[in-house]
């Protein structure tokens, strides 16, 4: 079990710095433990218990109302915040609760509230309302530093599992009039916004050739010749120089007449690229489907 700072719990649960103190002297909600330089430490069960209390917030419950919840109640209260109409709080119920059993290494809870998910939104909108929120939170906490890789790992593994599960049980193309390459360039190794990007390409029906990640560009090259894509599509999730990355495209990437290179990641490097090569960048995945 590791410790929180403050800070951290303040980005995880989306609940200020500020709040929580005050919460802590008014209702007694948690209890932290406290350094030798009186600097609050929390645990794994009481970040838990303020995911879950962010979840009665959005449901519209007040803080005094919560913290005179019994845990029975408590309990009961969470598991109505899925039964409501409301589909941004049934998606802030499910990322906490997959925060939760992130936390905990919980494979049988996070399994559980996957399907859940699936079952509510279905794949495309579970992917853009709770899985794409929930990494988005838990990789800008492990940029700072402030959550263990590990538990980054054990989600986005999971989460890519399922979405390989799903694509395989696509059936193939029935029309190959849109082919699509999908690929990271060297150095790349985080996939999951590619693998997402191939079962909705492939969803619409339409041909994928899925590389992966960290393809080296002697390879790609090759690949472009032999099958000549309508689209080549890539992510850039790495900090890096634009104009180096720009120097390798330049050098290594030769595009067909009729091949349309797709890109998104970040911001840097894509605008750079934007405004140099004839690239188009993708902001939302749902600007894909302007494609198929």
């Amino acid at each position: 079990m590791r410790l929180y700072q403050i800070t951290e719990l303040e980005k995880l649960t989306g609940i200020k710095a500020h709040t929580i103190r005050i919460w802590e002297k008014r209702y007694n909600l948690i209890e932290p433990d406290r350094t030798s330089t009186n600097y609050r430490r929390y645990n794994d069960e009481q970040v838990k218990k303020l995911l879950n209390v962010s979840t009665l917030l959005s449901n519209g419950y007040k803080i005094s109302k919560i913290a005179a919840f019994n845990e029975k109640e408590f309990y009961l209260k969470i598991i109505e915040s899925k039964e409501t109409k409301n589909e941004d709080v049934v998606c802030t119920t499910f990322i906490n609760e997959l925060l939760s059993a992130m936390i905990d290494f919980d494979e049988r809870t996070f399994q559980k509230t996957y399907l859940a998910v699936i079952k509510h939104l279905g794949l495309f909108e579970a992917m853009l309302n709770v899985f794409y929120p929930l990494l988005n939170k838990i990789g800008l906490l492990w940029t700072i530093n402030d959550i263990n890789p590990a538990q980054e790992h054990f989600a986005s593994c999971l989460i890519k599992r399922k979405i390989m599960s799903e694509t395989d049980a696509l059936p193939f193309a029935k029309s190959r009039k849109k082919k699509f390459l999908l690929l990271l360039v060297p150095g790349e190794m985080h996939d999951i916004s590619l693998l997402f990007a191939n079962y909705i390409i492939r969803s619409k029906g339409h041909e994928t050739i899925y590389l992966g990640q960290d393809v080296p560009y002697e390879n790609i090259s090759v690949v472009l010749k032999q099958i000549k894509p309508n689209f080549i599509l890539t992510f850039f999730t790495l900090p890096q120089n634009p104009k180096d990355v720009y120097s390798d495209f330049k050098k290594n990437i030769h595009l067909g007449e009729n091949t349309k290179l797709i890109i998104s990641g970040q911001s840097n490097i894509t605008e750079h690229l934007k405004n140099k090569i004839d690239a188009t960048v993708v902001y939302h995945p749902k600007d894909l489907l302007s494609y198929l």
